[in-house]
């Protein structure tokens, strides 16, 4: 597996452009228009996805990139071994209610594993890197980046993450059955993988549906920082799947899937 980490510092700031970007269209009365598929989009996911594109095609231009936005326009290159996975507004539903539970995605994909990826939260002006070969940073405002991992799950029980707007509560609750909850955290967007690979909580069940350019950017924080996503059976969760639409997914903290707590 190459080393992609001399990449991150470009693919951090370009992150935070693209922030700057949405924030600039957060603070206004903006308008909500609707795909095909009639999920919202906004001129933020437009501006952010251009930023994002152009420094990309700029920085490795014989590496496809996959897009949200160039996806639903039809615009999809032929993939390989290697490609980039970009959502430039993970949450637009989160971004529509204002909640600041947003973020810009950016992932780096290798033998169909995320090996490189940049989740930046802009209204909470929090930046999640993470990088295989180097590790996982949590970096607040204009901070030092330090260093991330999961953590041992507490004996006393586990911290579940759970999504704000999707999954099924039954197939959740059949999940966890036999497992010690003592907690649990809602937030939206690809937060949620970074809540785990922070330590601040031990699983993230998903049981409902997810592109791959939803998930990539946290996958490769979570990896990054010792953790892991697979399939709810056990399986290893793959990338480059046709029309990059995701199964139903179980991301871990330091708990490993064949433990109960």
């Amino acid at each position: 597996m190459t080393d992609y980490s001399d990449l991150l510092p470009e693919l951090d700031a370009t992150a935070k452009r693209a922030g700057e970007a949405i924030l600039a269209i957060y603070r206004t009365d903006f308008d909500v228009e609707r795909k095909a598929d009639f999920s919202p989009v906004t001129q933020a996911d437009l501006d952010a996805e251009a930023i994002i594109l152009d420094v990309l095609r700029r920085l490795t231009p014989d590496i496809p990139i996959i897009a949200e936005e160039e996806a639903s326009a039809g615009r999809l290159p032929e993939v390989g071994n290697i490609f980039w996975l970009v959502d430039p507004l993970d949450g637009t539903r989160e971004f529509m209610n204002r909640n600041g539970e947003f973020t810009v995605n950016i992932a780096l994909i290798e033998d169909r594993h995320p090996v490189l990826g940049v989740v930046h939260a802009p209204d909470r002006q929090l930046s999640f890197t993470g990088c295989i070969a180097t590790g996982a940073t949590r970096q607040e405002g204009d901070g030092a980046a330090t260093k991330i991992t999961v953590r041992t799950p507490p004996s006393e029980g586990l911290t579940v993450v759970a999504s704000r707007r999707h999954g099924s509560n039954a197939e959740i609750e059949k999940f966890l059955n036999g497992r010690t909850v003592t907690d649990q955290i809602t937030c939206g967007s690809s937060l949620k993988f970074c809540v785990v690979a922070s330590g601040e909580a031990d699983l993230y069940p998903r049981f409902g549906p997810t592109m791959e350019w939803d998930t990539a950017a946290g996958h490769a924080v979570l990896s990054a920082a010792g953790g892991s996503i697979t399939t709810p059976e056990g399986g290893d969760f793959l990338y480059r799947k046709p029309d990059f639409l995701n199964s139903y997914f179980i991301a871990w903290g330091g708990l490993r899937p064949d433990q109960t707590a």
